[in-house]
């Protein structure tokens, strides 16, 4: 047998408690991975869906920019909140020639593009109706039918928590969404 110098010995292999402490490192860093993954789907998802409020909402200024008769208070391009949209027409295709017509159809494009916006529940209310308003405005969130900026207001069910509105009201419903396009026509 060869003999060792002394104060050099040779490590062969990790003890146990070496091995414990790589496997709970390695732990942590993958369950900390993990709920990274689900922040970002969180967070893309809401992302998505805002990027469809403010498709729909730039549509619809884009459908009144287009018909400037449409834009007087009286005319079909204005909903108050808490009143319903106009009937659907029989066809949107082709776009019907009446500004009211044209809010209804944009309406259903919003009901088919957005979660939870109508519900066949009878208990709830169609957030159509209870949150969604096109309004003239003077000042941001105040719906005054005079002023030279057209205030939209879309709104989307989702879960509980799961908004990313950091605008919210403290004492709004936290399992709807809104999505405000404030601009001049």
């Amino acid at each position: 047998m060869r003999n060792k110098p002394a104060g050099r010995y040779r490590q062969s292999a990790f003890s146990m408690i070496e091995v414990l402490v790589t496997l709970v490192l390695i732990s942590v860093g993958v369950l900390g991975m993990v709920a990274l993954q689900a922040r970002t789907i969180q967070y893309t998802q809401d992302s998505a869906q805002r990027n469809v409020a403010a498709a729909l909402a730039n549509d619809l200024v884009e459908l009144m920019r287009a018909m400037p008769s449409g834009l007087p208070a009286s005319s079909g391009f204005y909903k108050a909140k808490g009143t319903a949209f106009p009937d659907e027409p029989d066809s949107c295709t082709p776009l019907p020639s009446a500004a009211s017509q044209q809010l209804a159809c944009w309406a259903q494009k919003v009901k088919s593009a957005l979660p939870g916006v109508t519900d066949d529940d009878s208990e709830t209310d169609d957030l159509l109706e209870t949150e969604f308003y096109i309004c003239r405005t003077n000042a941001a969130n105040s719906c005054t039918g005079t002023g030279n900026a057209v205030e939209i207001q879309i709104a989307w069910q989702i879960r509980e928590g799961e908004c990313m509105d950091p605008n919210a009201d403290d004492d709004a419903d936290s399992t709807i969404c809104r999505y405000r396009l404030r601009t001049q026509i």
